[in-house]
């Protein structure tokens, strides 16, 4: 943290970053042996730095990267990177989000500790809360759902036909996973008007409702608002076989078709996939 504070407060040149380090290591932690997990750590998180500022500001929308004091945001550099692509096997995702938020109350401002908190929080839920099974279990507060703030989005297994084949479309977050397109919708709006309207402007092709496949409901962490509901409604959609175009929606960074037999099960959401499996079978019994 030292070692990138001194980097992002002269100007952040990546070139120095290495003698700044080694630099720090001699004076402060002439005892540290493993000077070069730190610099493969630093290496790793410069290499990542566009991509985790992004997740930053889409975690905190009300904090541009450079309105948030240099200590917080390389503490949020450290613990996204460990969050996301760091080998949870050797840093488990409980663990990064506690060290970030130790690492804020000893060295940054009052309320830096819960800014920490709620920016890796948010992400952490994003991901679907990896490892919170073998985390130890903690006494649950007990909370009405019905009472939280209701978020309402639409969305769609959106297929196309071409040359015999069938295609689905996704798009890519940028935790780096592939999904559906989706959009929100305001007040009582019509479900299907206002899904055909997000996908048109998320992914930039005309949608044609089919029929409903589902309702996905969760619970989300803003870092403004607390704990959310949101209840994703999802559709079976047809489009053309045309390119796809990413609107200014944020938080992705590609969409693409693929055929039925490659999809990208792998790096899917876990809860996506019953959505994307039904969408499946309805498409085989009506629609090919």
């Amino acid at each position: 943290m030292q070692t990138l504070f001194e980097w992002d407060f002269g100007g952040g040149n990546d070139k120095e970053i290495d003698s700044v380090l080694k630099r720090n290591v001699e004076e402060f932690a002439p005892g540290v042996g493993d000077f070069s997990f730190m610099k493969e750590l630093i290496g790793n998180i410069l290499k990542k730095r566009k991509t985790i500022d992004t997740i930053i500001e889409k975690a905190a929308p009300e904090w541009p990267i450079d309105k948030i004091s240099i200590i917080d945001r390389n503490i949020l550099r450290i613990g996204l990177y460990e969050l996301l692509f760091s080998d949870r096997k050797e840093v488990p995702s409980k663990v990064a989000i506690n060290e970030a938020i130790e690492l804020a109350k000893t060295f940054s401002g009052r309320t830096s500790s819960k800014f920490v908190n709620g920016v890796l929080g948010a992400v952490y839920r994003e991901l679907g809360e990896p490892g919170k099974d073998e985390a130890s279990k903690k006494t649950k507060k007990n909370f009405d759902p019905s009472k939280m703030i209701l978020e309402r989005l639409g969305g769609a297994v959106v297929y196309a036909h071409k040359d015999g084949k069938t295609y689905l479309a996704f798009v890519h977050d940028i935790f780096g996973h592939w999904t559906l397109s989706k959009g929100k919708m305001e007040g009582d709006e019509d479900e299907e008007k206002a899904t055909i309207r997000e996908l048109q402007e998320e992914i930039g092709v005309p949608i044609t409702i089919k029929e409903k496949i589902g309702d996905n409901e969760y619970i989300a962490s803003d870092p403004e608002r607390g704990k959310i509901r949101k209840r994703v409604t999802y559709f079976l959609a047809e489009s053309p076989h045309m390119e796809l175009t990413l609107g200014p929606s944020g938080g992705l960074d590609n969409a693409q078709w693929f055929p039925l037999e490659a999809l990208p099960e792998r790096e899917m959401y876990d809860d996506i996939i019953p959505i994307v499996t039904k969408g499946i079978t309805l498409l085989a019994k009506k629609y090919t």
